[in-house]
Order: C-alpha cells, then structure tokens, then sequence
C-alpha cells in the first residue's frame, strides 16, 4: 500500500512540474515539498471520505491554491461540506489565477453569492459563465436552467417560459415562483401538487399551508392539516399539525416564506440533495444541503437529511453533531434525535445500551403522542421484545382519532408480533382484522399465509391469499418465497420451482429462500443442484443455529416424504 502512495505521489511530483496542459510555467518558488506532501495527504484524506482531515491538510497548503485548479476545486468541495460556504467564497474570489476557478460549483457559489447580496446583475454575469458546462452534467442542466428561471423572476417579477419539462420539478418549481408572485393560481398549482396520485409530494402540504398562513386563510389552513395522518407522515408534516394545533402560526414564517428569494432557492437546493441522496451520491447531496442550509439556515430541520447521509455512511461522530443542534422545544424532530440516537449506539456499542438510552429518554416525556408509542413499539419489535412491543401497540390503538389505515398498519405489526411468540390465535385475529380494514394489503396477505404454511393450517386458504398477494406485487422476492413454497406443499412442483428461482435471483443470500429451493429440487430429482443451495445455506452469516443443523439432516439423509 505504502509502494502504491508513493507511486501516486511521484506522479502527482511530475504532473506539478511538467503540466503540458498549461502554456504558463509553474513558479517554481510557490511549490515546495512540504506543500506537495500536505496536498497528497488531502487527497488522500479526501478519497477516504475523512472531510474534516482532509480540510486541515488543505488549509496548511493554501499556497497551492493559486497554481493548481483540482486542488482549489476539493479545497471548495471540502470547505462547502464543512459548512464553511463563505470561505470557500472568499477563496474563489481571491484566487489570482482565474483559470483555477473556472468551473462549475465555483460559479454556482458566486452566483447564490449575488443573490444573497440582492445583485440580480452580477449574479446573471456569473450564471452565464455556469453555462458553459450546464451539458457536462444532467443535474448541472437542470440547476443551471432553474436559475435561470429563478433570476429572470427576481429581475422582471415575471415567469420565463421555458422549452426545458423537468416533471415533477418544473411542477414544484411553478408552483413556488407563482407563489413567489401571489399569483391567483398558486392554489390550485399546490392542489395539484399534493393531490398527485403518481409521485409523493407531501412535503408540499407544509408550503401549501404556510402559503395559506400567509395570506391569513387560517380555516383553509386548518382544514388542510386535518388531512394529516400523524402516523403515517413525515417529521415535517407531524409538526406542521403541532403548530397549527396550538396555534402557532408564526413558526411557519420563522423559517420559510416564499417571498423571500433565499428561502425559495434554499429549498430548490434541498430538492437536489435529495435527488443525490437517492442515487447514493452523498458526498453530492451533503454539498448541495449546505448549500441549501447557507441560503436558508432558518429552516434547521432540513439538516436532518444530513445526519442520514451521515448515518449511513456510517460517519456517526458527524451524524452525531448534526443531531446536537436540536434540543427538546423541537418537538418531533428531538423524537428523531433520541432514536437516531439510539440507532447509533446499537451500532457503536451494544442492544441493551440502546434500549436504556431511548427507555431513559421516552420516560423523560409527560404525555408522549402516539407517534411516539407507535415508534417505541417499533422499536422493541426490531430488537424481539414481543411483549413490550404488544405493551406500546395496545396504547396506541387506544388513543382516539386513530385513523383506519393507521389500526390496520398497527393491527399487522401486534399481530406479527403475537406470531413471534407462538401465539396464534390472537396473531390472527388481528391479521384477520387488518385485512377487514384493508383487503388488498399484500403485505399482511403474505404474513398470514405463510404463518398458516408454517403451521400445516389451512394450505387452500392460505395459497389463495398468496397468489392475491403475487398478483399485486409480483416482484417482491418475499412473497415470491411464500407463494412458491404454498405450491411445493400442494404439489405442484413447477409453478413452485419457477417462483423459487426467480426469488432467489431477488435474494440469493437468503436462507430460507435458498432451503426451499433445495427442498422443491430434491423432490423434481435434481439432487445435486438441491445438496448445492443446502450447502449455501449453511455458509450465510444469519443462518439460525436450528436450520443448519436441519440442513446438515438434508444432507445426510436426503429429504423426508412431506
């Protein structure tokens, strides 16, 4: 590994001093040893995802900045993900060599500067030096097109009329622009919005409601909020219904108003971190959700899509200082702390440490919403404490106002959990109730019928609830499993060879996938290709202890008559 670095690190040495590229010579004078090392250090630190590291090394070699354009250009990207836009600023903008800071997210940086500063003209000088690598990139096309259209708004108090249909975005993007406008039709454009049966865009649903606010239409507002479900909702929408709720109407325009030009592209920003987030680009997504967070630091709560992407790439020491900005007048959002919290030290330490944070933590609360039991239900289902999970499922299904598709949701999860502790008429009671509620759930279709396989309970039943399950959702590996497995036990042994196999494309490391499909090829006389996936089995990390050693039988004795 060390041959590897220093490999690099003479080609890095060359490339400084015999750039072919460059028609100017570098001084030799700005460059020296020390500097080159500390550079190779960032990059290195850089590469390896330690951003705070890699900043440290960058500042000491600030020298470089003016000679060498990829290392002004991650001294940027490091210095933006830190939060420390500004400076990233100031650097471009004293950069004696302009060459270096002549790409992309340097523009976009000076560009949100002058709207920041209200200067509509020079940010249009900055945008036009965007577009030369507005082709590079899709995302780039699509920020550099919307800033155009945001700046022509700003400039002419107009819509531009573009040829560019970017869905659901340029929906999103009109609705704000004539909100931005006090348009007549901004109403109907967020109706839209919210009421599209095609993508989810609930999140609109608080705009909508602060836009209504705004315009001191208080009933509308409050007939809106009734539309929300607080257990099945976003953090967002669930303290949308607080504030309205208690009345606290002003806590909409403290951190957003889509009059003020900041707030509106702070929010177009979060948009493009999430998009990036989607894609698993989270070095992208944290850079832009600073951006976000520099043109509209009132809205706090965005950070929380921070302290995910953090979380997930387990960085839990930055998730965790995410997470510390948000005390206890947060409401819902201290909620989501106290159990990404929890989720942290179950990966950092062990289960029972993260059971006595959150327990300590939850009993801190007064009168916890049923938000809260239904989340510490969930909770202590994920970590098989059946009976405390029943205990918190019981409480929120006696809270009033509980929403049908919410008893459903929450009569599938106690069921399942009376299953897990073998017992099986109050587990399907409640199923049975569940699909009372909602027939087609597939979901708790699939759970039923394969607990009734499990069981040898009415095989016929129970296939005829699988097959409902596969013909609404024929691509989940899960009940392509239960499905195959309910024809192996009637017999049909092709429908179920060809189920199983497609499954176990899905789920190649699944063991209970990979047994059945042992199971139906021993009994087709494929004995070889059945001992394969048998073997299979017993080398995946969460093969229970009670199945291998049933595979171990197979293997031996071959399959016993059903």
């Amino acid at each position: 590994m060390l041959i590897k670095y220093f490999k690099v690190f003479l080609v890095l040495l060359s490339l400084f001093f015999t750039n072919k590229l460059n028609a100017k010579s570098l001084d030799i004078s700005e460059v020296n040893i020390k500097n080159l090392a500390n550079y190779f250090s960032a990059i290195v630190a850089y590469d390896n995802d330690t951003n705070i590291k890699a900043l440290r090394f960058f500042n000491i070699s600030q020298s470089l900045l003016n000679i060498h354009r990829p290392y002004l250009k991650q001294y940027i990207y490091s210095s933006v993900i830190e939060g420390e836009i500004q400076k990233s600023i100031r650097e471009i903008k004293k950069t004696k060599n302009k060459k270096n800071s002549d790409f992309f997210e340097a523009y976009l940086l000076l560009t949100l500067d002058s709207l920041k500063k209200n200067d509509i003209i020079k940010g249009k000088e900055y945008l036009e030096k965007i577009s030369k690598f507005k082709n590079n990139d899709q995302f780039q096309f699509i920020i550099y097109q919307t800033l155009k259209s945001y700046l022509y708004l700003f400039e002419h108090n107009n819509i531009i009329i573009s040829k560019h249909n970017f869905g659901n975005l340029s929906n999103i993007t009109k609705t704000f622009q004539n909100c931005y406008l006090s348009d007549e039709l901004t109403e109907n454009n967020f109706d839209n919005l919210i009421n599209s049966y095609q993508n989810d865009h609930s999140r609109y649903i608080f705009f909508y409601i602060n836009h209504l606010i705004e315009k001191a239409k208080y009933a509308a507002a409050e007939e809106l909020v009734d539309q929300i479900d607080i257990l099945n909702s976003s953090l967002l929408l669930i303290q949308t219904k607080n504030w309205i709720k208690n009345k606290n109407f002003k806590k909409f325009k403290e951190i957003f108003s889509c009059k003020n030009k900041n707030d509106l592209m702070g929010e177009f920003f979060f948009i493009i971190s999430n998009l990036y987030s989607s894609k698993n680009n989270f070095e992208k997504s944290n850079f832009y959700l600073n951006i976000s967070n520099f043109l509209n630091p009132k809205f706090k709560f965005n950070l929380f899509l921070l302290a995910e992407n953090y979380y997930v790439n387990k960085n839990y020491k930055q998730s965790q200082k995410i997470l510390n900005i948000f005390n206890k007048n947060d409401n819902i959002f201290y909620w989501y702390k106290v159990k990404k919290k929890a989720q942290i030290i179950l990966k950092e330490q062990d289960k029972e440490k993260s059971l006595e944070y959150i327990n300590l933590k939850f009993n801190e609360i007064e009168d916890p919403s049923a938000k809260i039991l239904l989340d510490m239900a969930n909770f202590f289902k994920s970590f098989e404490r059946y009976n405390t999970a029943i205990y918190y499922y019981n409480k929120v299904l006696s809270k009033k106002n509980t929403t049908l598709s919410s008893q459903a949701e929450i009569l599938y999860r106690r069921g399942a959990s009376y299953e897990r502790l073998g017992q099986f008429s109050q587990s399907d009671e409640d199923l049975l109730q569940s699909l009372k509620i909602n027939p087609d759930d597939s979901y708790v279709l699939n759970y039923l019928g394969y607990s009734w396989l499990e069981r040898n309970y009415k095989i016929n039943d129970a296939l005829k609830m699988l097959e409902k399950a596969y013909h609404q959702n024929k691509n989940d590996p899960y009940i392509l499993d239960s499905v195959g497995w309910a024809y192996y036990l009637v017999g049909n042994l092709e429908k179920s060879e060809n189920l199983l196999k497609n499954a176990i494309q899905l789920m190649p490391d699944d063991p209970i996938v990979n047994d059945h499909y042992g199971d139906v090829l021993w009994k087709m006389g494929r004995k070889i290709q059945a001992k394969y996936y048998w073997e299979s089995v017993l080398t995946f990390e969460d093969t229970k202890d009670s199945m291998k050693k049933n595979i171990v039988t197979k293997l031996l004795k071959g399959l016993k008559k059903i």
